[in-house]
């Protein structure tokens, strides 16, 4: 008997290893186009126990990044970074992970080279700018207290709105892996409701009842402020039968279902702008349930997945509109929600900390404002979504997967903390004692006052969307004040200020900026008027002041009607003045004629309009201090 060559076993075992392997690759690319990424993983990971296969690790590395299984995904990025330099979409990828795990400037050289290589990537543009201003996130983190739900029954829950006491929201249980759902090993979404027992314990999860929940995917879902109307989202299947497309891709649609006199859901119909080749899903009502917003990725959009809208024409919804690039953008824009007059959803673009973060904004006279990042606690790292107030605005719930699976979080909204504080100097920059400081709010009336100490500081907390005068007063200074306002802020912030005083010098002329007037007029010019308002101020705020308005011309014309046309454009700032709330006999008027020039232009001296100019000028002084007085001298 011929006896089989050592060299011969062993060349027919390798052949037969790879012949193996090659399967095992095929199987698992096989999965992966299908994203049936647990069996993927287990298959790539066998592929790469019997030897090196990059376009396996990089696909194993992207599985397990879609499932956010940070930690694996990093390691397998690691090993196809050391041995390569990465490009294109898998070093974006490889920079998502890197932000998700906190490495930042890591994650900022990857976006970079991707940028490099394709500078209108506006994905990457937005990535790399996120890492750039990272610390900001957590610039006002005590905003809002985030704290985790237990609800029995689910493994997973997100998308909680409120409903009959408690939250009907979208949920997964776990599976024997030969039934469950080949995305995660996990049971198909259903839709649940629970009710609260304490703030973070709930009762079990319980089917909502009627036809809604089928046999693959539903939620999430938006209802109507009545109750009985439900719009969710349903994968796109025909009894027991999932559709797909020419890729092999089945998507997501849109359904509303009624509540019937049983208390069951029933009465489904689909959305009249599903698709077959796109999905269309995460419904979201205005307050006045007028305005049905949903994401989809249907043609038309700026990239992945859009917020679109349609409206209630009263007889069915109007065509889809793409809500447009202030919204949108090249990342996802998923999971709208409208609380009030705001829009929040959720963004893998925009600037934000990683993966999905929350946003807001409203819409004004047609247009979007610019979405504002809600910031750390309320978004994280991880994928961050779902964003509904109760009904005291001052509380909610979000969805997250910071502990590495979709759960729904209640959060506590605190009220900005703002305050304001400066110093009271004078004209020479010197700090103020004892200067009595007031701030008024403006929205009603209220004061709140205090002395400066030898430092002219002062410090008062003010309430959020307030606008608010701050006032220094003293005998012998002049009282000052200027405007803040905390409307439009939404961080904690404290705001800083001077006050400036004029110490009063009886009979001292002060120059009032901008007063001037055309040639041989004595009207108010709309520059003069803006000046005039800021003095009738100061009027004001010294009623125990009385004052003197002296009003001088320039040189050309006589002596005698360059007097009396001073005369009148004194009368004429008095006049309007005392329009202006200032009383008359706190307020005289003067002219002076060309008696006090500013400069060298007197008679017969040849000067420029601007030098003419600077001489047709309006001063003040102070001509008395509650029973001390003096005449009025030039």
């Amino acid at each position: 008997m011929m006896k089989r060559s050592p060299f011969l076993s062993w060349l027919s075992a390798l052949i037969l290893l790879s012949a193996c392997n090659s399967m095992r690759i095929q199987r698992a690319d096989e999965a992966y186009d299908l994203m049936q990424f647990p069996k993927a993983e287990r298959l790539y990971e066998k592929v790469l126990a019997n030897g090196e296969h990059r376009g396996s690790r990089a696909r194993l590395a992207d599985s397990y990044r879609r499932h956010n299984k940070w930690p694996k995904a990093m390691a397998h990025y690691q090993e196809l970074y050391a041995a390569q330099p990465l490009s294109g979409d898998t070093a974006l990828h490889y920079g998502e992970v890197l932000m998700a795990i906190g490495e930042h400037d890591e994650a900022a050289d990857l976006f970079l080279r991707v940028l490099q290589q394709t500078p209108e990537n506006a994905r990457a543009l937005d990535l790399y700018e996120s890492t750039q201003g990272y610390r900001s996130f957590y610039s006002d983190s005590d905003r809002f207290f985030v704290n985790r739900l237990t609800i029995p029954g689910v493994a997973s829950a997100f998308a909680g709105i409120p409903y009959k006491n408690g939250l009907l929201f979208a949920g997964e249980k776990e599976m024997d892996a030969r039934k469950a759902n080949p995305w995660n090993d996990r049971s198909f979404l259903d839709l649940y409701h629970t009710s609260s027992k304490s703030e973070v314990t709930w009762t079990a999860a319980e089917p909502l009842p009627g036809a809604v929940n089928g046999q693959y995917h539903e939620g999430p879902a938006a209802m109507s402020s009545d109750g009985r109307t439900l719009y969710f989202t349903r994968s796109n299947y025909v009894e027991r039968k999932l559709q797909k497309d020419e890729r092999n891709t089945s998507h997501l649609k849109l359904f509303r279902a009624k509540l019937d006199s049983t208390g069951k859901w029933g009465d489904l119909h689909a959305f009249a702008y599903n698709g077959e080749t796109w999905s269309t899903g995460h419904p979201a009502l205005s307050t006045d349930g007028r305005t049905l917003y949903f994401a989809s990725d249907r043609p038309g959009g700026f990239g992945g997945s859009d917020i679109w809208r349609c409206k209630d024409n009263g007889t069915g919804w109007s065509e889809p509109e793409n809500l447009g690039p202030i919204v949108n953008t090249a990342g996802n824009e998923l999971f709208p929600t409208v609380n009030g007059n705001t829009l929040h959803f959720s963004s893998s673009a925009h600037i934000n900390m990683g993966g999905l973060d929350i946003f807001e904004t409203q819409e004004q006279n047609g247009h979007w404002k610019t979405p504002i990042n809600l910031n750390a606690p309320i978004n994280t790292p991880k994928d961050d979504f779902f964003f509904v107030l109760d009904s005291t605005n001052k509380a909610g719930f979000i969805s997250s997967d910071r502990d590495s699976i979709d759960q729904i979080y209640a959060f506590t909204l605190y009220e900005p903390l703002f305050y304001i504080d400066g110093f009271v100097m004078d004209d020479e920059d010197r700090f103020l004692p004892n200067v009595e400081v007031t701030l008024t709010d403006l929205e009603n009336g209220k004061d709140q006052s205090m002395m400066t100490g030898v430092d002219g500081k002062f410090i008062f907390k003010l309430d959020p969307n307030t606008d608010y005068n701050v006032r220094g007063s003293r005998e012998d200074l002049l009282t000052s004040s200027i405007q803040v306002s905390t409307k439009g802020l939404t961080q904690s912030d404290t705001l800083h200020t001077q006050v400036h005083m004029k110490t009063v010098r009886l009979g001292e002329s002060i120059a009032i900026n901008n007063i001037y007037y055309d040639y041989d007029q004595w009207d108010i010019r709309p520059d003069a008027a803006v000046e005039l308002d800021k003095l009738a101020r100061i009027f004001i705020e010294n009623p125990s002041m009385s004052f003197e308005l002296g009003s001088h011309t320039d040189s050309r014309g006589g002596d005698m009607y360059n007097l009396v046309l001073s005369d009148a454009r004194a009368n004429s700032a008095v006049n309007y003045l005392i329009q202006r709330g200032v009383h008359p006999d706190r307020i005289t008027a003067k002219g002076y004629g060309e008696d006090i020039l500013v400069n060298n232009c007197g008679n017969g001296v040849k000067c420029t309009e601007e030098e003419h100019q600077a001489n047709r000028r309006t001063q003040f002084k102070v001509t008395g201090i509650g029973l001390a007085s003096i005449e009025s001298q030039p």
